[in-house]
């Protein structure tokens, strides 16, 4: 006999009972998925997994799949709705950078160079819009093609201004159609970078500008770099040159070195310090730079006195000299080098040599020398703790009290870093378990990269897919850096990739530690934007980040907006994080345009690499391919 509730449901679907039994089990089904599913989740993100990451070979496709469905089913729980995509800026916007609104600084009251620094306060974008590439936005050229060849239409420079940005720079860059070429490895060239090089090396004492790692002489502040041209010999020779040059509307230094594939970004020193700690580079070259060195009682000399290491260069090339002559008196030279002459004597600097227009001085490595300093000579700094994040620059010098008053001639001559290196940084505990753990996720990234950026990304015409490393990325940023593992993988695995390494200022400042491994980077504040031109990166790496911002006062969606702008198009964006923060990522993904591929949430113990905060470890991990490459179409495009 049937229940009363059977004769009941058999009078509402009559005939039609096998249907209405297989759409009340459909819905039971969706019902206990959406049940279970919050329980797995929230059970899920208790659990602590250790990172053992290993290399997708099968079943990546399903496994995608299955976790896109997951999280559909995910937010379909939640109840939560799809947000619109954001509309796109107009043309005015395509090279904009927050944060640098000389116009507004101007009205504000700001001058005497300070309409070029750094404001965010006054910064605001009003209604909140993706920037667009130009019309004529190319892909740029392979690597190492794309460091001597760059599109035109990428930069924001009039045929114009190129043809008057100096008579070097002329015989140095030739303007051939929508293309601009570099030329400073042409050996016909009198005077180009090879030579200049060489001529800073004989100055120095050296052979030849190969030496100069052997010197101790691995990483240079190049402040006001032109077109990068010396930053990229220094490249080829393996040392670390980051250019630094003021924000410019057009014909930017900094925007044009980037597209090169060089690591370079926006820094003004005018009023504030720059966001490197003290004692982090071994040489600062200024070549025709532009800086009034009597403004400000000798702040800026001060500035750079900050960021070199005892032992370091300060080389500057400047026109000066032509006004004179070869002098050679002791009396002529003084009249060329003031107010520097007299200056450097202050703060325990020696000219050590002098050539037609360059001159070279070494910063003391002898600690007695200040001791001996004047009364009215420049002051030792007090202790404090050093967070240089924009702060007001100082009137005192670094004095060698500081546990990294290391000479780079005392330096290790490997690239690692010494035990008692380490030893000045705390010598942390898991530096090495944290070296060997981004190996591993390293040889994770490229092997899930590689087939995505080789099925998916559009054909050149002409071109064949090249080979790992080649053509895939040129720069990374690194958001979210710790001790760099990330980049010491990268070069231990011989990738032609360079990567910035950003260290937040709410972390834990080990940015002196990667400085003293020789890799660029750079404090910052996630909760402003970063320092650059839009189109400047071609991957961002974002481990634990957004997990720390949660719970600061940053929007998620600025956030996401930031990314976009500076990421290049067909580039990439790899998070990892938590589950839940994963999520919203992915939801914050979709508003941005971007394409995502889910790969792993069902354990964290496959994909998942330690966070750069300790209490955290990841349990989801999404790869974005953002940007457009056009003005209609978010994602990229397949052909």
């Amino acid at each position: 006999m049937r229940s009363p509730w059977v004769n009941k449901l058999s009078v509402i679907c009559g005939r039609g009972l096998p249907v209405c039994w297989l759409l009340l089990f459909f819905v039971c089904f969706l019902v206990l998925i959406a049940v279970f599913g919050s329980t797995f989740s929230n059970s899920f993100d208790s659990i602590t997994f250790t990172p053992v990451p290993e290399i997708y070979s099968n079943y990546r496709r399903l496994k995608e799949q299955v976790a896109v469905d997951y999280f559909q089913l995910r937010t379909v729980s939640s109840g939560a709705g799809h947000q619109g995509e954001l509309s796109l800026c107009g043309k005015e916007r395509e090279n904009y950078v927050p944060c640098h609104n000389v116009t507004a600084n101007l009205l504000l009251g700001f001058k005497d160079g300070e309409e070029f620094d750094r404001h965010c306060e006054v910064s605001s974008l009003g209604k909140i819009c993706l920037v667009c590439p130009p019309k004529d936005y190319k892909i740029p050229l392979r690597w190492p093609a794309g460091r001597d060849v760059i599109w035109s239409g990428n930069v924001k420079i009039t045929k114009d201004q190129f043809l008057s940005s100096g008579s070097i720079t002329k015989r140095m860059m030739l303007l051939e159609e929508n293309q601009i070429a570099f030329h400073s490895q042409d050996g016909l060239i009198f005077d180009g970078v090879k030579d200049y090089t060489r001529q800073i090396a004989e100055m120095m004492g050296l052979g030849s500008d190969s030496e100069f790692f052997q010197a101790g002489v691995r990483t240079v502040l190049d402040i006001g770099c032109g077109f990068g041209s010396f930053g990229a010999h220094l490249v080829s020779l393996r040392l670390m040159a980051l250019c630094v040059a003021a924000y410019e509307a057009t014909g930017s230094q900094v925007q044009i070195a980037l597209e090169r594939g060089l690591p370079a970004m926006i820094g003004s020193f005018i009023s504030r310090q720059l966001p490197y700690p003290s004692l982090s580079f071994d040489m600062v070259h200024c070549a025709q730079c532009g800086i009034v060195w009597d403004k400000k009682e000798g702040m800026f000399l001060i500035e750079f006195d900050r960021l070199l290491k005892p032992g370091g260069y300060f080389v500057i090339t400047s026109p000066i000299s032509k006004a004179h002559g070869r002098a050679t008196s002791k009396k002529k030279r003084s009249m060329m080098l003031t107010p520097l002459a007299e200056f450097t004597e202050k703060i325990c600097w020696s000219l050590i040599a002098h050539q037609d227009e360059t001159f070279i001085w070494q910063k003391t490595a002898d600690a007695h020398c200040y001791s001996s300093l004047k009364k009215n000579d420049v002051p030792l700094c007090k202790e404090g703790p050093d967070s240089p994040y924009y702060q007001t620059l100082m009137p005192c010098i670094i004095g060698p009290s500081s546990k990294r008053w290391i000479p780079i001639q005392n330096k290790s001559s490997s690239s690692d870093l010494s035990s008692a290196e380490l030893e000045v940084h705390g010598n942390p505990e898991d530096f090495f378990e944290d070296l060997q753990v981004w190996k591993l996720a390293l040889k994770n990234y490229w092997s899930l990269l590689t087939p995505l950026i080789f099925s998916d990304h559009p054909k050149r015409p002409g071109d064949e897919d090249p080979l790992p490393p080649f053509n895939m990325v040129r720069n990374v940023m690194d958001m979210n850096a710790h001790y760099g593992g990330l980049n010491a993988a990268f070069l231990e695995e011989m990738k032609s990739v360079w990567v910035m390494n950003v260290v937040p200022v709410r972390a834990r400042n080990t940015l002196p530690l990667i400085l003293d491994r020789g890799f660029p980077g750079v404090l910052h504040d996630w909760c402003e934007s970063f320092p650059t031109y839009p189109r400047t990166y071609d991957l961002l790496h974002v481990n634990g980040l957004l997990s720390h911002l949660t719970s600061e006062r940053c929007s998620l969606m600025e956030l996401f907006v930031e990314m976009d702008r500076i990421l290049r198009p067909e580039g990439w964006v790899v998070i990892s994080d938590k589950l839940g923060v994963i999520e919203l990522a992915r939801a914050h993904a979709t508003r941005v345009r971007w394409d995502a591929r889910v790969i792993d949430v069902q354990n964290g113990d496959e994909l998942s690499v330690a966070s750069a905060m300790a209490e955290t470890l990841s349990t989801g991990y999404l790869i974005f391919n953002g940007g457009r490459l056009n003005n209609e179409n978010g994602g990229w495009l397949l052909v």
